[in-house]
């Protein structure tokens, strides 16, 4: 019996330890922080061993295959004694894609890709389908393999994810875009960064496609000099395309030969022309797995979004508030504030990744009002605004910051939470510090 040793006990650790049971692993599982309650009552259901608050060498240097959970750097001493050792270490996505037949959709980029797999998998399920969605969303990936016969998934997929695959291969990858995001994980060079998000589509060939964005350059310039195997399928908002997806006097065009097929831009959902760009993305890969033009038109129209992604809360006095806790990144509220029209109360901050602020100063100086700026370490924030903005404050807790924004905010202006970092300084993670958002709006 082959030994699985499993590092890191979120969901996919957990999801790993599920399906390497069912497929006749000896599954071992070992996490060095504390392991959440409903977990430990998994694992111990299904009798699998585990271990909490640190790593046995012993219990873990005899694996035949290790899947390392994305939160784990590769540069971890004990991952590089395994693969030393010639230990093989794997993604959780890797090593679910083993024992599924299923046709696969995987989505990845830096921003818009939960939108993406939201929208892409409401598309095929409306179009007939028995398609499932995981990865870095909802269930893991192998607990869906362990308990479901899904003839498709559609997967987000983050960076992480991917530096650990090996014959990973979906039928249809789609990157929504490349800017700088967790560089601390990549030597702080982007280009290590941008070629983890292409190994999506590394072991793909002539008959499966890749869906991008032709309008990013971070995209199109590697793409130049990395020649991929694939079928290439561009969208944009600024160009026509003899293959793929572009808008055109308010119509969104898609074209994969033979099938051509418009809809206006109008019908979307949701607001913003990251949006758009989100349902070109989801739209052509519905369309490359024959889901009908008239069932991608009527459920483009009913798709609601992402949760903590530019949802709306409430309105109080005449003031919107926006959460948009899931913008983690500079690139992402960029997007939030070219969407806003109205005057912005801005709360920002949390964990800083690098970060270079300068891109948003165009947009602050033109929308933005008031900055609250909410975190442990705000100096970088205080920095770049501090001079261009005449009210400028901090809180430290979300209560604080909606109080505060509550007192600023003026009839017609909108309140967005878009904090262009992560959550873990003042909250569990960027759901937290979102339900923290609409909790504080809901006592005002």
């Amino acid at each position: 019996m082959q030994r699985l040793v499993v590092l890191g006990a979120g969901e996919s650790g957990v999801g790993t330890a599920i399906l390497g049971k069912k497929e006749g692993f000896e599954v071992f599982v070992s996490d060095k922080g504390e392991i959440k309650k409903e977990y430990k009552e998994v694992l111990e259901h299904i009798e699998i061993e585990w271990e909490e608050k640190q790593h046995s060498e012993a219990r873990i240097l005899n694996a035949d295959l290790v899947m390392k959970s994305p939160g784990i750097p590769d540069t971890v001493p004990l991952v590089l004694q395994l693969v030393a050792m010639g230990i093989p270490v794997i993604s959780e996505i890797e090593f679910a894609t083993r024992y599924t037949k299923a046709e696969i959709i995987g989505i990845t980029g830096s921003n818009g890709k939960t939108t993406t797999t939201m929208l892409t998998h409401h598309l095929v399920k409306n179009g007939g389908s028995h398609v499932g969605m995981a990865g870095n969303i909802g269930d893991s990936f192998a607990k869906m393999v362990a308990e479901n016969d899904f003839s498709q998934y559609v997967l987000e997929i983050s960076s992480f994810q991917l530096d650990g695959i090996v014959d990973f291969k979906p039928k249809i990858a789609i990157i929504t875009n490349i800017t700088p995001d967790h560089l601390d994980r990549y030597n702080y060079k982007f280009e290590n960064y941008i070629a983890s998000k292409f190994r999506i589509a590394m072991n793909q060939d002539s008959n499966d496609y890749l869906i991008y964005d032709a309008d990013d350059e971070v995209i199109v310039s590697w793409l130049k000099s990395n020649p991929i195997q694939s079928k290439l399928v561009p969208f944009s908002l600024q160009s026509a395309q003899k293959f793929g997806a572009w808008v055109e006097n308010g119509m969104i065009k898609i074209k994969v030969e033979p099938k051509t097929f418009e809809m206006s831009t109008d019908i979307l959902a949701l607001d913003g022309q990251h949006n758009v760009k989100n349902a070109m993305a989801a739209g052509l890969a519905s369309l490359l797995v024959n889901v009908r033009k008239e069932t991608i038109r009527q459920s483009i129209q009913t798709f609601q979004g992402a949760p903590h992604r530019l949802e709306k809360v409430l309105k109080i006095n005449h003031v919107e508030y926006i959460n948009d806790s899931k913008a983690t990144n500079v690139n992402a509220t960029y997007y939030a504030l070219e969407g806003v029209k109205k005057p912005i109360v801005w709360i920002v901050g949390g964990v800083d990744k690098g970060n270079d602020y300068s891109s948003l100063m165009p947009m602050v100086r033109e929308k933005v009002k008031a900055i609250i700026c909410l975190g442990m370490d705000n100096s970088k924030l205080k920095d770049t605004f501090g001079n261009v903005m005449d009210f400028m404050v901090e809180a430290f807790s979300m209560e604080e910051a909606v109080k505060m924004a509550y007192k600023i905010g003026e009839r017609g202006d909108t309140v967005l939470l878009s904090p262009a970092c992560a959550s873990f300084d003042l909250f569990q993670n960027y759901e937290d510090r979102g339900d923290q958002f609409k909790a504080a709006i809901r006592k005002l």
